[in-house]
């Protein structure tokens, strides 16, 4: 999907920054970043657990109703969203990534 490579070149600070740590497999857990799924573009995606990782910065605020039938539809499809905010990442991103691989690993 040429949407998806064209966001893979444009990562947020944020995304960059959280991209790092999970590109690295964190608990052996694999990641893809600007993944497609259906109609959307997922900022990261773990298959394993059919989990979305999306990063809220400050635009989402304009976007809440959107992005509430978005993370609705993905849900209905089986996916797990988690929605992370911005700040957090740039404030504490070992935090972001260790609450996310422990969320997978208990499902495993």
């Amino acid at each position: 999907m040429k949407v998806a490579r064209g966001l893979r070149r444009e990562l947020s600070p944020p995304e960059v920054l959280l991209w790092q740590r999970l590109r690295a497999r964190p608990g052996g857990v694999k990641f893809r970043r600007q993944h497609p799924v259906g109609r959307f573009v997922a900022d990261f995606y773990a298959a394993e657990a059919k989990m979305i990782v999306e990063v809220d910065g400050l635009a989402h605020d304009a976007r809440v109703e959107r992005d509430a039938a978005r993370d609705d539809w993905l849900s209905g499809q089986g996916f797990v969203v988690v929605r992370v905010a911005a700040a957090d990442v740039l404030k504490d991103v070992d935090g972001v990534v260790d609450g996310l691989v422990r969320v997978i690993l208990a499902g495993r």
